[in-house]
């Protein structure tokens, strides 16, 4: 992805703090009339935390150049699908090191803010990004982290497949990452199982999480569906081998952290009782898109959840 003429790539990935980033998206950056570089912001940016290779802007930066060289022709929507397993993959991070929204400022203003003028871009320009957020902001709404942690949350243990089902839908993205029930594993395993001619819409999907997240309020999940504790060795060594696997396919899924993959038998218990949810919750048109035959969510794709 070639950088805006005359500025300057960073070669390793820092962090950028929020009042900084906040001071630079003026209107005409929003508007699209200035792009923002690492020149701008040299001297007030952040190393990284160590000097191992996870840190090297060049994989990201070849990344979103070949996202952009994929969808160009196509809405960048659905870009998201196919980049966030391998924006994951890529930048091997701890969830503590996620939430530091210093480093998500760091690649959406000094690395790659041309990317997010192309995939929010809008208006006569293409280049008008609505929301400031898409820059610098909630965790769910910024250009890269909610990519990143739709990976984190939806994959199935190395099994990146879940995630690209989860990230072809705008209405997961968008509404149901935000709700609590996400955080337990099998919850979200199930709710991308829904696919047994009930969850068809959009709308669908977002009044079955809806729905389970409400009754998981006083329903704890653990105790209906218990998930198995993660393994942490292995994961840390899947984030510190970053650089010595070999170079990511991207005509392939890579494999993510081997650190355990959600229990089935958890997955299917919560599924049936999401089932069961979804058949009294309020959907609005319900009637009317299933009389028209909505298309599903393509959830029986060979390999999409295990």
């Amino acid at each position: 992805m070639s950088a805006p003429k005359g500025s300057e790539i960073p070669t390793r990935i820092g962090r950028l703090p929020d009042s900084v980033a906040a001071r630079a998206i003026t209107p005409r950056v929003l508007q699209g009339y200035e792009v923002l570089s690492f020149s701008s912001f040299k001297e007030k940016t952040e190393g990284p935390v160590d000097d191992t290779a996870r840190w090297d802007a060049e994989p990201v930066r070849e990344l979103l150049a070949e996202a952009r060289r994929r969808f160009t022709s196509t809405a960048p929507t659905s870009s998201d699908a196919w980049l966030s397993p391998r924006l994951h993959y890529t930048l091997r991070l701890t969830r503590a090191e996620a939430s530091d929204t210093g480093l998500w400022n760091f690649l959406a203003l000094c690395l790659a803010p041309d990317f997010v003028q192309w995939r929010w871009g809008r208006g006569e320009s293409g280049r008008e990004v609505g929301q400031a957020a898409r820059f610098s902001g909630r965790w769910d709404l910024q250009c890269f982290s909610r990519l990143w942690w739709a990976a984190e949350l939806f994959r199935d243990g190395k099994n990146y497949g879940p995630v690209e089902l989860a990230c072809g839908n705008q209405d997961i993205l968008n509404t149901v990452m935000r709700q609590e029930m996400i955080q337990h594993r099998p919850a979200a395993q199930a709710l991308l199982r829904l696919h047994r001619g009930a969850v068809r819409t959009g709308r669908d999907v977002n009044a079955a999480a809806s729905v389970a997240n409400a009754a998981g309020a006083t329903l704890v999940y653990e105790a209906m569906a218990p998930d198995e504790l993660q393994d942490a060795e292995a994961l840390r060594e899947w984030i510190l081998s970053a650089g010595d696997d070999s170079a990511i396919q991207y005509d392939t899924l890579p494999q993510g952290p081997n650190d355990g993959s959600v229990p089935h038998g958890a997955a299917e218990t919560l599924t049936a009782w999401f089932e069961k949810l979804f058949e009294d919750a309020p959907v609005r048109g319900k009637n009317r898109a299933r009389d028209a035959g909505a298309p599903g969510l393509g959830i029986d794709q060979p390999g999409s959840v295990a």
